[in-house]
C-alpha cells in the first residue's frame, strides 16, 4: 500500500488523523513539541511538523474513505497524479523525530541566493541558484546549462 498526502483544513491535522484512525485508516501526522508563550505563562504544545498535511496509507481503491473526515479537503497531487510518499521517507521522518537529540525544527522556504540540487524532472542532478522567490513561482539559474528556469506552484 502506498502513502498518500491529504491536505486538511488549517489547524485540523490532529483532528483529521484521529478521525481517520477511528475509521481504521492508517495515518501519520508528525508532531513536534514547541514552547508557546502567552501573556501569563509558557506552555509546551505539540504542533504538526507539516501544516495542513496528514500522511495516509491505504489501497488505491479506498482513497475516497479519507473524506469521511470532515477536515480532509483533498489529496496532494504531483504531475497530475496523487503524490506518493515512499516508506523510506516516512521512516526517515519518524526516525528524525524520535531521536533523543534536542533541536529546533522548522520548515523555511528557499531564500534568494540558496544553492540547490534538482532531484527530479528534466533538469535532475543539476545545481541551481535561487534568484527569485514569489508566491506563485521560483526563478532558478542553471549556470552549468546557461539558462534560467521558472518553476510555478500548482
Amino acid at each position: 500500500m502506498n502513502w498518500y498526502v491529504v491536505y486538511t483544513k488549517p489547524k485540523w491535522e490532529k483532528k483529521v488523523a484521529e478521525q481517520l484512525r477511528n475509521i481504521g485508516i492508517e495515518c501519520y501526522c508528525p508532531l513536534i513539541t514547541q514552547v508557546r508563550q502567552w501573556s501569563d505563562r509558557k506552555k509546551k504544545v505539540e504542533v504538526p511538523l507539516f501544516n495542513s498535511y496528514v500522511f495516509v496509507q491505504l489501497p488505491e481503491a479506498s482513497r475516497n474513505l479519507v473524506f469521511q473526515s470532515s477536515g480532509a479537503v483533498r489529496y496532494l497531487f504531483w504531475l497530475g497524479k496523487p503524490a506518493i510518499v515512499r516508506d523510506e521517507e516516512i521512516n526517515i521522518i519518524k526516525k528524525g523525530l524520535d531521536s533523543s537529540i534536542d533541536c529546533e525544527i522548522s520548515l523555511v522556504p528557499f531564500q534568494v541566493g540558496d544553492k540547490i540540487e534538482l532531484d527530479s524532472g528534466p533538469f535532475s542532478n543539476q545545481t541551481a541558484i535561487v534568484q527569485e522567490v514569489n508566491n506563485t513561482h521560483y526563478i532558478l539559474v542553471l549556470e552549468s546549462l546557461g539558462c534560467v528556469l521558472k518553476m510555478k506552484f500548482k
